[in-house]
């Protein structure tokens, strides 16, 4: 079977494989099933949250998919088309990655006549005005340094509100000396009503009320259907959030869910990352289902096992680390279903939840997706050519990287999510929300430093997890490699990273590049006119990874934002010009996608005499089939 479905733009679309399906039982599967229903309902909700207008201009657009009757091979559908997959792919008209608005290349006219052939000409003034205009809501998430960042975002989290009145807002309801503190605004929009700035949760009976009434039943059947009973408390705490709203209800399901450990099916399924908050509070809809590779996780379960010996061990001040490590569980799992946030884009790792109270007293839970992973691998391999030969500097680090790379990426998203995010501790009194717009960056670098130290240290040669002393070497090169250079041909010329991960990889990158500069610890090298960052010390390279790690630790602990304000400022957005323009050359001559998806295998009941007697995987070939389908099944506002 293939793996890649489709291209067009920057991205690619792949199917996932689900091996360890056939070996459910069928109430299992049954209850795979009703997860995923719940996790495929929540979709509108991630579209409205996105931006206002993502879902009027995704209906128009189906609307001309399914009922236009003209020329569908003239260039200007073409356009169209790519303009349409594009706005699936990102659940709306902002990049899922860079977050700037983006246009369709068919003329305003062209789709004006699309829209009344479709039967949607009377709003087709308004929603073209949207969908064409470069100064209505040209970014998703501002993260500008000057003006309100909250006003110049697009995001559906705040209307007619300021920053400095929501920042008010929160420090009048906050309790400074709350040792467990709930996520307030987790899951709520601000609005200012007769003067007065007020929250609207959503929630059953309030905002997203009937997508949440729909995700609620596809979770009460599945809670009927749980593998123990701690599953099923967990759920029906989960319903009774949503219909409350109440975020000490959400504490309580994410501390009976840690402690669900013994099941085979596992879920994510709530308002969980605020990433796409400017202020980093508000989180997005994600739902996700997945299930236990049972062979794949004795290696998980060895980290987190000696959970505190490393942290222990950590080169960060005594001070920051947790005396007492606690409920640390991860796994290798086999993605079954992605939802919201998580759909079609998807991590290769998870660590939850994200309250540090909860990460401190009760632990987390972290998953490595290896089938995510593996079709990766599967579509790279697909491919015509290879962006590790054009961009490793010889053939010595390219048969290191194809020895041992594949393996090192999964032992550093083992370690960045299993242990590097449910290290360390915040000071008594530091706010889990003190480092504002910078709190995304600073902890995905925080834990990136922690699975590059250890990834290196003998420590895992001891426990079997790494085969060799040198086996971690090509993800010292790799990373430098991609967070100096190869990810730069993901971002238009002449624009700044803007997202999170991608600040991290760079802020790391570039500081080491920096303070290794008098050792060459990292040399640039040029060779027929072609650039090149090769690591000529890889120890000295781990001391600056401690050195780095300790004062990311240091930021977060303290809650220093001026501090995390510069490392990211100073290290993690800017684009040294003629080395982007060099990457998106040499990249777009190889014919490579630098962003990928997935559709979502179907998950078919097979019915005997009116009864479900199994289920089965169906593979996806059809990317845009699938998005209409979804449409149609899954629309909820």
């Amino acid at each position: 079977m293939k793996t890649l479905v489709d291209e067009f733009a920057d991205i690619k679309i792949m199917r996932f494989e689900v091996p360890g399906w056939d070996g459910l039982t069928m109430r299992q599967k049954a209850y795979a099933y009703h997860l995923a229903e719940a996790a495929k309902l929540g979709r509108d909700m991630t579209w409205d949250q996105y931006c206002e207008w993502n879902l009027k201009i995704r209906h128009v657009v189906e609307d001309i998919l399914e009922k236009y009757e003209g020329d569908r091979e003239r260039q200007e559908f073409s356009a169209f088309l790519i303009y349409a997959k594009r706005l699936f792919f990102s659940s709306g008209f902002h990049h899922h990655y860079a977050e700037d608005k983006f246009f369709p290349d068919c003329p305003k006219d062209y789709f004006r006549s699309l829209m009344e052939a479709s039967g949607d000409g009377k709003v087709a003034d308004e929603l073209l005005e949207v969908i064409y205009s470069p100064d209505i809501c040209p970014r998703r998430r501002s993260d500008s340094t000057e003006g309100d960042i909250v006003a110049l975002s697009s995001v559906n989290f705040y209307e007619g509100v300021s920053r400095s009145e929501v920042e008010d807002y929160y420090a009048s309801v906050e309790e400074p000396d709350d040792s467990r503190p709930v996520a307030h605004g987790l899951n709520t929009k601000i609005v200012k009503e007769n003067g007065k700035v007020i929250e609207k949760p959503w929630r059953s009976g309030g905002l997203y009320g009937a997508a949440i009434d729909r995700v609620v039943e596809e979770l009460l059947k599945a809670a009927e259907l749980a593998e123990n009973e701690t599953q099923k408390a967990a759920i029906e705490l989960l319903v009774e959030y949503y219909r409350t709203g109440n975020l000490k209800l959400w504490d309580e399901f994410n501390v009976a869910w840690v402690g669900e450990t013994g099941g085979t099916v596992d879920f994510i399924n709530g308002f969980i990352e605020d990433y796409d908050d400017p202020l980093g509070r508000k989180a997005t809809w994600e739902g996700y289902v997945h299930i236990k590779d049972h062979e794949a996780s004795m290696r998980t379960e060895v980290l987190s096992s000696n959970a505190q010996w490393f942290e222990d061990h950590s080169p960060v001040d005594p001070r920051f680390r947790k005396p007492h490590v606690k409920g640390v569980s991860a796994k290798v799992v086999t993605a079954v279903a992605l939802g919201g946030a998580t759909y079609p884009t998807t991590p290769i790792g998870i660590n939850l939840p994200n309250a540090e109270w909860i990460r401190k007293e009760y632990g987390s839970k972290s998953v490595t997706i290896s089938n995510i992973t593996k079709a990766y691998d599967k579509a790279a391999l697909e491919a015509p050519r290879s962006a590790l030969e054009e961009f490793a500097f010889d053939q010595a680090e390219i048969d290191a990287y194809k020895k041992y790379g594949s393996h090192d990426d999964e032992i550093h998203t083992d370690l960045h999510e299993c242990l590097g995010h449910g290290s360390g501790q915040l000071l008594p009194g530091v706010s889990p929300n003190a480092l504002g717009e910078y709190q995304s960056t600073l902890e995905e670098a925080r834990a990136d430093l922690f699975g590059l130290y250890y990834i290196a240290d003998p420590k895992l040669v001891e426990l079997g997890i790494m085969p060799d002393d040198e086996a971690w070497k090509p993800a010292y090169s790799s990373y430098i490699r991609n967070g100096l250079f190869t990810q730069f041909s993901r971002i238009e010329l002449g624009k700044k990273i803007t997202e999170a991960h991608m600040r991290n990889r760079k802020l790391i990158a570039q500081w080491c590049y920096e303070k290794g500069s008098a050792d060459n610890v990292i040399e640039k090298k040029v060779r027929d006119g072609k650039t090149y960052f090769v690591v000529n010390d890889f120890q000295k390279l781990r001391g600056l990874f401690a050195t780095l790690l300790a004062e990311v630790q240091r930021i977060k602990s303290e809650g220093d934002y001026e501090a995390g304000k510069s490392l990211v400022e100073g290290y993690g957005v800017e684009i040294d010009p003629e080395l982007h323009r060099e990457v998106r050359e040499r990249y777009q001559a190889l014919g490579l996608k630098p962003y990928g998806g997935f559709v979502n295998p179907e998950i078919v009941p097979v019915v005997k005499q009116g009864e479900v007697v199994d289920y089965e995987i169906v593979p996806v070939a059809d990317y845009l089939a699938q998005q209409l389908e979804y449409g149609k099944k899954y629309r909820t506002l």
